[in-house]
């Protein structure tokens, strides 16, 4: 072959050249090769085929050129070797043809029905008027729906409670296609003239069949993307209720063709209240009706409300002993902090959490409420005006979701009180009965001591992690950093469990200051008391109690979960983010990925010049150009114009932005889940359709109007 490509490349001084020779001291270029002879399986490198050889030379040029005239001796081709290349040429590109063909004709054999085993090739039928009217009808049905979805425009109508008797009135899927008719839809019209005027069009059947059609096909342009990609993360979010029943929303993590990390809405999992069928019903709807393979999951993340922590734990725990690679681990878009309290297995911290989002809630939902707060918050912190001002600000955020809620609401929780017991007591009209009432129920809720004890002692156990989870929502150099904090976090959680009595005697002490400003009683609760029906023990102090049903099972508790959520491998990926330019500088250039990158080993192209590959890539940001940056997340270096030049870090780089506790560095490829939150705020629960909700959030998604016409005239013929 070397001599051919010698002979065609008229290089009279390289014919007396051994193979070996050439081979190793001579490149030819490219473009001398027809598109036919590369293959480019790879987006790092260009392969060429076994049998190309080179045919397309400029002979001509160089005569034109004085400056390339000397450099290369090119032998002219007479015009009978210019027709010999051309009819060579012709043969080749007529062998590949036919071997085309054999291949295309050896494919159709394989796909023959199994049930009759037919070997004949199925020839596409001309379809009839009826069957082609019958597809634009269903066509004109689908555009129809499509439309629903991505307007958030429920099927139902009107109730039927709301409607005198012997009144019929559509549905607003009827009223859109009657709308569509009376605007000139030839196709509806020919279909539904003669037909009753209260009469269904479509039935609900059918259009429970249509939806679960456009669902399934709008999912499926993601989930190709995500195949593509091979690596993928999942991650749910908290439990919703879509039409009174419970359903768990699934997102997918994946870095699509163009290198950027992308967050994606597929679906909704009805929720199991026994978590191992829920384990199973998960794994199934993932790889059988989703088509994913968990070979290739990297990570997994579930953010859960309280009580339904220990649930999803069994999921993770159950998928990670089939795929050891899904790494489990926080979730970027939920502060570490929030995440632990919910999880704590305490029914008082539950009560709590829910507590402060109903207050967060009704005051979110009126800003007269909150003119009213600040006006509190004022005079409390007359003296302290900074102070003041940073919590009026805060309390015009979503503060619930922040890594410091408690330490906020315990600065917060007088000011609320009196706000609430004034609108509570006010006799004006100037508050609707609901907000009056609302006030007072959770007036009530926030001066009861068993939640000023709750709230005061979560605020000190989650001090300690409050800085390590902040830094888990930085930038990738503070990521990287705080996996290295983990130990000194453990060892000072450790030293609160080994001396517990002496910190809960102050974190109690806090908290009968608090009730003592509130004019709150300091008592045990009552459905304790009541639980004791006489067997009271006059020994059992509201200190004692509280420390051990409170402080001991929650230091007890966040220990665990943080050893579980940072496992081994977490760890092990955490530091290979040093891969990263501006991690690698910080470290002055002296970084060992290589013996963390273990765990990736098969996910990598090329893992034996791993390590020689990682000393270039050291090299090349250590012995940069003065003006040139450092970059400084992974979404930058995948971007990086050479980084094809580094398939193994690629691939690294790639595997390591799929953690969930990574966050997407691009806002506009995460919005899967703002949308989520969106379509869950402007939907009321009784109209919520999980078909409906991903052809919503997903309204950008291309979709093919011919392909959901055929597959429902399969599934449904």
């Amino acid at each position: 072959r070397c001599q051919r490509w010698v002979e065609n490349c008229r290089r009279a001084d390289l014919e007396d050249k051994t193979p070996d020779q050439l081979n190793k001291h001579y490149r030819l270029c490219a473009k001398h090769f027809e598109t036919s002879m590369i293959c480019r399986s790879s987006p790092y490198r260009t392969v060429l085929r076994d049998n190309a050889v080179p045919t397309i030379f400029d002979l001509t040029s160089h005569l034109n050129n004085p400056h390339s005239r000397h450099r290369k001796r090119i032998k002219e081709l007479s015009e009978d070797e210019i027709r010999t290349l051309k009819q060579q040429k012709i043969d080749e590109a007529f062998e590949r043809k036919q071997a085309t063909q054999e291949s295309d004709e050896n494919n159709e054999q394989n796909t023959v029905s199994e049930e009759g085993g037919e070997e004949q090739e199925e020839k596409a039928v001309p379809l009839t008027l009826e069957e082609r009217e019958n597809k634009d009808y269903l066509k004109s049905l689908f555009e129809i729906l499509i439309l629903m979805g991505k307007q958030n425009i429920p099927l139902d109508g009107h109730n039927v409670d709301e409607l005198p008797e012997g009144i019929f009135t559509s549905d607003n899927f009827q009223a859109l296609l009657e709308y569509r008719i009376n605007g000139g839809d030839e196709v509806l019209r020919k279909r539904f003239e003669m037909t009753a005027v209260n009469l269904e069009y479509c039935s609900k059947t059918q259009q429970k069949q249509m939806l679960e059609v456009c669902e399934n096909c709008v999912r499926e342009e993601t989930l190709r993307e995500v195949r593509d990609s091979h690596f993928f993360s999942i991650v749910t979010d908290e439990v919703v209720d879509i039409a009174g029943e419970e359903h768990l929303p699934v997102l997918v993590r994946f870095v699509d063709d163009s290198h950027n990390l992308r967050e994606e809405f597929i679906g909704f999992l009805p929720f199991e209240a026994d978590p191992e069928i829920l384990a199973v019903k998960f794994h199934a709807t993932i790889t059988e009706k989703w088509g994913l393979n968990m070979e290739y999951c990297r990570g997994q993340a579930y953010i859960v409300s309280s009580g339904f922590a220990s649930k999803m734990k069994v999921v993770a725990t159950r998928l990670l002993e089939k795929y050891p690679q899904a790494v489990y681990t926080l979730c970027s878009s939920c502060a570490l902090n929030v995440w632990l309290a919910k999880s704590v297995p305490v029914v008082g911290v539950s009560i709590a959490l829910g507590t402060i989002e109903e207050v967060c809630r009704l005051f979110n939902q009126s800003p007269q409420l909150l003119v009213e707060l600040d006006n509190t918050i004022s005079a409390l912190f007359k003296d302290n005006d900074e102070k003041g001002n940073e919590l009026k600000n805060i309390c015009r955020s979503q503060w619930t979701g922040r890594h410091d809620t408690f330490e906020v609401l315990v600065d917060l929780l007088q000011a609320l009180v009196l706000c609430l017991d004034a609108v509570s007591s006010d006799l004006s009209v100037r508050w609707n009965n609901f907000i009056v009432g609302r006030a007072f129920v959770l007036s009530s809720a926030l001066t009861d001591f068993d939640f000023i004890v709750t709230i005061v002692i979560m605020k000190n156990v989650l001090s300690f992690t409050r800085a390590f989870g902040k830094n888990l929502q930085g930038q990738t150099s503070d990521v990287f950093f705080a996996a290295g904090s983990l130990t000194a976090v453990l060892h000072s959680l450790n030293e609160v469990m080994e001396n517990i009595e002496v910190y809960h005697e102050f974190w109690f002490e806090e908290a009968t200051n608090l009730a003592t400003k509130l004019d709150v009683q300091i008592k045990l609760p009552g459905k304790f008391r009541r639980a004791q029906q006489g067997n009271f023990d006059p020994d059992m102090t509201s200190e004692n109690y509280y420390k051990e049903i409170l402080s001991v099972p929650t230091v007890e508790h966040i220990i665990q979960e943080l050893k579980d959520i940072f496992s081994e491998q977490h760890l092990k990926a955490l530091k290979c983010l040093s891969l990263v330019p501006s991690v690698m500088g910080q470290l002055k250039f002296n970084t060992s990925e290589e013996h963390h990158a273990d765990m990736f080993k098969n996910d990598l192209p090329h893992p034996d010049t791993l390590s020689a590959e990682l000393h270039c890539w050291r090299i090349k940001w250590k012995h940069r150009g003065k003006d040139i940056e450092l970059p400084a997340t992974i979404y930058e270096a995948l971007h990086l114009p050479d980084i094809k030049f580094f398939p193994n870090v690629y691939a690294l780089l790639k595997v390591l932005c799929l953690l969930p506790v990574m966050k997407v560095e691009n806002e506009k490829y995460g919005i899967g889940r703002k949308r989520l939150k969106a379509y869950l705020k402007n939907t009321l629960t009784g109209q919520r359709s999980s078909n409906l909700a991903l052809l919503n959030i997903n309204f950008d998604i291309k979709h093919d109007l011919d392909l959901m016409v055929d597959t429902y005239i399969k599934l449904y013929p």
